[in-house]
């Protein structure tokens, strides 16, 4: 018997289940690798919670991998549940994964995910869809409404054998047509698995008799039907290459079913399957009252009148379109006009957490997996952090001890290129006692933990081995001080000698103000990150006390005779060299006399000719922020370098350089009416025929301003000046766009929030006379 089948489809499940129940087989032979035999009784398990999938991996090679899913709904998955429940031997019947990952793709491609265990070879022949060449045959332009109609809205009514296997039968007749039209299809590693299969059966037949059951795929029932010699089969299976396998159950999740995740044999709407598949009646009714459920919980008013009023449209497309039933697409269309009213942003929603869905599966402890994935499962149990399919983010207080655990676990999987989390921006800051992290659970990252067991049984071993490895491999300086950070933040101290080394050597090595510049920033960080990790990093803090010194000496120099995008890039570097220098200087240990040998070179970089605009500027701008260059000071450096006699270029790049980016250059001109005097000056004096080489820098500078800001310095600019002389008779001077002096009635209405805000206790002001 040749119950061929759509891979996850609701109406082929509830056809196998009928055909099952009628003709109860002596045996069950299910499309899979054999090396998941053993692991079949876990199915019945009731901690098994589909959707799941068999991995594959080479034990020699872990990235080289294969999945197989299998959801709710899927044909495979009820015939398996089936056989257990009534006692009926059940295998796996296709080319095993020691052939099937031999055959695929070299290292470094991502795992496959596939319903049978070859990869599709290189394409000679275009590949056919059987359900589309099927649909277009019927008249239909769309294959899953083609599905829907013959198959999903069929329900098996208890009839007897032969009635039970008619739709097989069909089936069985139009996947014969197809392969004597198309012969392979495009897939010519087909051969051999059908070769593999029909050998499993001939055993199965002689150790059950012929009252065996086989699950497959429509396509390969033809294949399995034909006669053939049992020599010729295993002539297409001599010479096979090899591998050393291992399997495992792993949880899977709806999203991944679906066919935009690359799943060849994926379908559009697994969450709308799964419900017609576990909907005992009235599937259309049900399926709005989800609707409206999750509609409601995003606070769209949705009343039980707009559900009687959908499903009733629903059903009345179906009629108009001559479908037996309501599908997805009119139900979709009912849910727009109804509930929606007409708009496709709700459906956006609708389409991702309903008709796809994010449903995890759950596989039981004792199923297999390598000692790493055990470790990493007892650690996300104690931790209270639970794998999901849905995004979740996750803030963290490092302060407390399971928050500051949590921080470690996820630094270690990053460490080790399992990305179960991201970090995020949140309401803390780098190097503050606050993370935030993005966390999503992929199936794929299963196959990431068993490569990664080759670095150590546990978390913690895996990542310090890793680390050790990284650091001797490392041929640049900033390689080696991004992974002094990674090593603080994962909490891996038996790492940090290997690491100290290496970032020893390195840095006495590299004489390149560049690379030195693009280190000092981790470094810095990764002493903060220490504090904030109650972490001994004195050999970490005379490392980089050491590098800013030597960058305070070869800077200068390094910032002459830059080409545009050279300069921009140091430009970026000097950016990061003062925030270390601030973070070291802030420090449990500060560098003596670090923050004045650093503000001389940036007088250095603001006064030399010779150094480009950008930097020039930047130098300025910082000097000012720190206090240690005056406002008339700044205003007569931007009047240099806005003078006639430089170039116009020149000047745009030290304006970009002192205003530009996100540094609240806006503002500072907001607030300063002689720089945005000289800078107005400037800009009206810049000729007709060079503008347009300096609007691409303007451009860029003023549009990462807030639009708040561009607003008030566009008012300031069209009231003009201030005139000359204006407030020598004695009055309050009213710069342009600001009131004639203070307002003291307002700023002592402010000062009391700023006590609180500041917790402090207002003084008397008595007490101050």
């Amino acid at each position: 018997m040749l119950l061929g089948v759509r891979h996850h489809g609701p109406g082929s499940a509830r056809a196998v289940l009928a055909a099952l129940e009628a003709a109860r087989p002596a045996a069950l032979l299910v499309e899979g690798p054999p090396e998941g035999d053993a692991l079949l009784p876990l199915a019945a398990d009731p901690r098994m919670r589909p959707p799941v999938a068999l991995l594959a991996h080479a034990v020699d090679d872990p990235g080289r991998a294969a999945f197989w899913p299998l959801a709710e709904f899927s044909p495979e998955w009820v015939a398996i549940r089936w056989a257990l429940a009534h006692d009926v031997p059940v295998r796996f019947i296709d080319l095993p994964a020691t052939h099937s990952l031999a055959l695929k793709e070299p290292r470094g491609r991502p795992p496959a995910e596939e319903t049978a265990p070859a990869p599709e070879a290189e394409e000679v022949t275009p590949v056919v869809d059987p359900i589309r060449a099927l649909a277009e045959t019927a008249g239909y332009d769309d294959p899953e409404r083609w599905w829907e109609d013959v198959v999903e809205h069929r329900s098996p009514d208890g009839s007897p054998t032969a009635d039970a296997l008619a739709p097989f039968t069909a089936l069985a007749e139009a996947m014969t047509a197809l392969r004597e039209a198309y012969g392979d299809g495009g897939h010519p590693r087909d051969a051999v698995r059908e070769a593999y299969m029909r050998i499993q059966l001939r055993t199965a037949r002689k150790e059950f008799g012929d009252h065996v059951a086989v699950v497959c795929g429509a396509w390969h029932v033809p294949a399995l039907a034909a006669r053939t010699t049992l020599s010729a089969d295993r002539a297409l299976l001599k010479g096979l290459p090899k591998v050393k396998a291992e399997m495992t159950w792993v949880p899977w999740t709806h999203r991944r079913l679906a066919r935009h995740s690359g799943y060849g044999a994926g379908i559009d709407s697994p969450g709308w399957y799964g419900h017609l598949f576990g909907a005992a009646d009235r599937p259309i009714e049900r399926w709005m009252t989800k609707v409206a459920g999750l509609l409601r919980e995003e606070d769209r008013f949705v009343s039980t009148a707009h559900v009687i009023e959908a499903v009733r449209l629903a059903e009345t497309l179906a009629a108009m379109r001559g479908r037996p039933l309501a599908g997805l697409g009119e139900t979709t269309d009912a849910v727009r006009a109804v509930m929606c009213e007409g708009s496709d942003v709700p459906l956006a929603l609708i389409q991702d957490r309903l008709v796809v869905g994010e449903t995890l599966g759950e596989v039981p402890d004792s199923a297999p997996a390598v000692p790493l994935q055990r470790d990493l499962t007892r650690s996300q149990r104690s931790l209270r952090l639970k794998p999901e399919a849905l995004e979740k983010a996750l803030d963290l207080d490092l302060r407390k001890e399971t928050d500051a655990a949590r921080s470690r676990l996820l630094h270690r999987l990053r460490l080790l290129g399992i990305g179960w989390g991201e970090p995020a921006e949140g309401r803390g800051g780098t190097g503050t006692f606050r993370e935030s992290w993005r966390l999503r659970w992929e199936p794929e990252l299963h196959v990431r933990v068993a490569e990664a067991g080759v670095w150590g049984t546990t978390v913690e071993t895996a990542a310090t081995a890793q680390a050790e490895s990284r650091a001797l491999a490392a041929t640049a300086l900033s390689e080696v001080t991004a992974l002094a950070e990674h090593c603080l933040l994962a909490g891996l101290p038996e790492a940090l000698p290997v690491v100290m080394k290496a970032l020893a050597d390195r840095a006495a090595l590299d004489a390149d103000v560049g690379h030195l510049a693009d280190a000092l920033p981790a470094l810095a960080r990764s002493l903060r990150y220490g504090d904030v990790r109650s972490t001994d990093t004195a050999a970490l803090a005379g490392v980089a006390a050491g590098l800013a010194e030597r960058i305070c000496v070869g800077l200068p120099p390094a910032c002459t005779g830059l080409d545009t995008d050279g300069a921009e890039a140091l430009r970026r570097q000097v950016d990061g060299v003062h925030g270390a220098i601030g973070l070291l200087v802030a420090g449990a240990t500060p560098a003596e006399g670090l923050r004045e040998r650093w503000g001389a070179v940036l007088r250095k970089l603001a006064g030399r000719d010779t150094v480009a605009g950008i930097i020039r500027g930047r130098a300025t701008r910082l000097l000012l922020d720190e206090g240690r260059l005056t406002e008339d000071e700044a205003a007569r450096l931007m009047g240099l370098a806005l003078s006639p006699g430089t170039p116009p270029t020149d000047a745009a790049a030290w304006v970009e350089g002192f205003v530009g980016g996100a540094s609240g250059g806006g503002m500072l001109l907001v607030h300063d009416e002689r720089l945005l005097a000289l800078l107005d000056a400037w800009l009206t004096s810049v000729p007709a025929e060079t503008f347009t080489d300096v609007l691409p820098l303007l451009r860029r500078t003023f549009s990462a301003y807030e639009p708040g800001v561009r607003r008030t310095l566009g008012e300031l600019v069209r009231r003009g000046p201030v005139p000359e002389g204006a407030g020598n008779d004695g009055t309050d001077l009213a710069y342009p766009g600001f009131g004639p002096g203070l307002d003291q009635e307002r700023a002592d209405a402010v000062e009391p929030v700023l006590h609180l805000l500041l917790g402090r206790t207002p003084v008397p002001a008595e007490a101050t006379a």
